[in-house]
């Protein structure tokens, strides 16, 4: 039964060397409270909120960087996983990236797979893969603020075994529904973990909500954030996300959450694959562009 906190932070705009010292000193800090794995905001490294592809560079962060190297030994010195957002550059291309780093394990991404026309966002490559991770504490899968807006990538995840859904985000004013109504809704209809991560604070111009929430595989919010810097923490046990049968009177009213579903009727979804490649192609050809 892992313990997880989501450190809600107030992010420095182009200061790694601020934001990877927060990072860190909170690994050390929930390390001494037995938190096996500590979340982070979406983009935490650098930043987020760019006007234009010029300004990649100011957030971008290397794989192989000092910023990465010091997560990394922190995470191997503590012993806690850490679960954190930053703008990934690579072979010359940029994309919205979360890291998973174990203790003593090289590290593994996720790419966003969905993207907003906002920020950072609008200057990245897409990516292309829903990936769920092993862990000692058992399978989780990560995604990535706009992410839960679409139903289906959670979905995926939960069907290929994730216990719990990470979820680094940036959300912005306006964006409630997402912290209040589907983060929520992505744990139920899974009946998954779902842990969100934001970030407080203004960054030029945009002011983000936190709203940081644990919620478990019924929908119930174990711990929540405010809108100022805070660590929520609770204790996940993966085992009722194990149990995708619901019961609330025994051989009387009982659901379940796969074995129900009707996977021939909803061809209608895959009607729309072409149309949907068509529009990848073209936010792949825009970021190459900018």
């Amino acid at each position: 039964m892992p313990r997880v906190a989501c450190v809600q932070m107030d992010v420095k705009y182009g200061d790694k060397d601020s934001n990877v010292t927060r990072i860190t000193e909170e690994l050390c800090k929930q390390a001494s409270n037995q938190v096996d794995i500590v979340v982070f905001p979406e983009c935490c490294i650098a930043g987020y909120c760019i006007a234009s592809a010029d300004q990649r560079s100011e957030i971008g962060v290397e794989l192989n960087s000092v910023e990465f190297l010091v997560i990394q030994s922190t995470v191997d010195a503590t012993g806690v996983t850490a679960i954190f957002g930053f703008a990934e550059f690579t072979g010359g291309e940029y994309y919205n990236t979360a890291a998973l780093m174990q203790p003593n394990l090289r590290p593994q991404f996720y790419r966003k797979t969905h993207l907003p026309e906002l920020g950072y966002d609008r200057h990245v490559l897409v990516g292309n893969d829903l990936l769920v991770f092993d862990t000692k504490f058992g399978k989780i899968g990560i995604l990535i603020c706009f992410d839960v807006r679409f139903p289906e990538a959670a979905r995926i995840l939960a069907l290929k075994g994730a216990d719990a859904i990470f979820l680094p985000t940036n959300w912005p004013k306006g964006a409630d529904i997402s912290a209040d109504v589907l983060a929520v809704a992505r744990a139920a209809e899974n009946k998954v973990f779902v842990v969100t991560c934001n970030r407080v604070g203004n960054e030029r111009g945009f002011q983000f909500i936190g709203k940081s929430k644990i919620i478990d595989p019924m929908g119930q919010v174990l711990a929540s954030a405010g809108q100022d810097e805070q660590v929520i923490v609770a204790d996940l046990d993966f085992e009722l996300s194990r149990n995708k049968r619901n019961v609330t009177i025994p051989g009387k009213h009982e659901t379940t959450v796969f074995e129900s579903r009707r996977p021939e009727l909803y061809g209608s979804i895959l009607n729309h694959i072409d149309q949907n490649k068509e529009k990848q192609s073209t936010v792949e050809s825009r970021s190459r562009e900018n």
